[in-house]
């Protein structure tokens, strides 16, 4: 039987098998509604308390700006229509990055519609904002700056700290998607000056549908849903108890095991791009060199972009599973991706990225397994070519 090696944890993860031991009593033992009065009720509504209070202690937070959700993509959406509604009177201008995932740049399209103006915020080639030209595109109008803390296809860390004082001394409101970054670096929501922060479960070994926004008290913002009031009344619905509880208890790994986990993917991530410009004249990495997440690498080969899929199948064939780029775009568009060309690649290179993200669970073995997989799939490429 083949053997799979899974290296697209940007994608998703595995839940742990620790998050899942606890999160099994809430499927079975204490499913009661946490709006309940009886005590199964109280069971729940102290799980999900406790759940606020350690999501909150991850970033540094109160417990009560944690605002529960299904996901990254229903946190940006809240975050981003959610301040465009509740301050229209002040303004209809918001900034967005031009590579911002596209749950975010879908909503934007969509408040377009509604009369709001949106302006996208370069990156350079290496995709990264440039910090001179949002201050020049903030007007009187502007209510929202949003700008995604790490990339999700080419894993470049933004200057998320200096972006949070521009909002600040302009009085903006900033939001930041963390989908890709919580848990895998250190964020502190008072040190960066966020107001709404996107993070979610599934990138960190908790279960999927589960996610979060923090709000900071003070912040003016509508809801989405309407209905019984839950999660202060910002996200009515009965809370997803045995999600929330696995993605509190994921978190909390993330943090104790941080420092540990990112030493270990940095190592990987190096030896694969030292393997690469080692072995291929024509390799080349997508975002920045330093400034991205510790076990994320995206890299293309010149001349080799048209033949990626073919790559892929041929790794996957092999039992190794890697990425063409941002899996929520990658299966439902024949696009070329908008992050690379927004860092400069033309639309056929667009489309030849690969990327590799390294987990909690990979180990060194499966390392050597996709170098050596790569030496025997680049070469029937190129002989294509020859």
């Amino acid at each position: 039987m083949l053997q799979r090696i899974y290296l697209d944890n940007a994608a998703t993860t595995c839940i742990d098998s620790r998050v899942l031991e606890t999160m099994l009593p809430y499927l079975s033992e204490y499913y009661g509604n946490a709006s309940s009065m009886h005590s199964l009720g109280s069971q729940a509504k102290e799980a999900l308390d406790l759940s606020r209070m350690q999501v909150a202690n991850c970033i540094g937070s109160q417990p009560d700006e944690i605002i529960f959700t299904s996901g990254g993509t229903e946190a940006n959406n809240m975050a981003v229509k959610g301040i465009a509604f509740a301050n229209r009177h002040k303004g209809n201008h918001i900034i967005v990055s031009a590579i911002e995932h596209d749950c975010v740049l879908n909503a934007c399209k969509w408040l377009e519609e509604q009369g709001f103006y949106i302006t996208y915020l370069p990156v350079d080639s290496a995709g990264l904002v440039d910090i001179e030209t949002l201050q020049k595109l903030i007007n009187p109008k502007t209510i929202l700056i949003s700008v995604m803390f790490a990339n999700n296809e080419i894993g470049t860390i933004e200057p998320i700290e200096e972006i949070g004082k521009i909002c600040k001394q302009h009085n903006v409101y900033f939001h930041s998607d963390a989908c890709q970054s919580f848990g895998k670096i250190p964020i502190d929501i008072n040190k960066i000056n966020v107001d709404l922060l996107t993070v979610n479960s599934h990138k960190i070994y908790g279960p999927k549908g589960v996610g979060a926004l923090y709000v900071r008290k003070g912040t003016n913002i509508a809801p989405l849903f309407h209905g019984g009031g839950q999660e202060s009344g910002y996200r009515s619905s009965t809370e997803n108890i045995p999600g929330i509880v696995g993605f509190a208890k994921a978190a909390g790994l993330c943090i104790t095991e941080m420092a540990y986990e990112a030493k270990k993917l940095t190592m990987f991530r190096n030896k694969l791009v030292d393997f690469l410009f080692s072995n291929f004249e024509n390799a080349y990495i997508n975002g920045h060199s330093e400034k991205r997440l510790p076990g994320h690498l995206s890299f293309s080969f010149h001349g080799l972009e048209g033949e990626t899929i073919r790559l892929l199948f041929l790794l996957d064939e092999m039992g190794l599973a890697v990425s063409a780029g941002s899996a929520c775009s990658s299966n439902h568009s024949g696009s070329a991706s908008h992050v690379l060309q927004a860092i400069g690649l033309n639309p056929f290179e667009a489309r030849g990225a690969i990327r590799v993200s390294f987990g909690r669970f990979t180990t060194e073995k499966d390392v050597d397994a996709l170098t050596n997989a790569l030496k025997n799939t680049v070469m029937q490429l190129n002989s294509i070519f020859s």
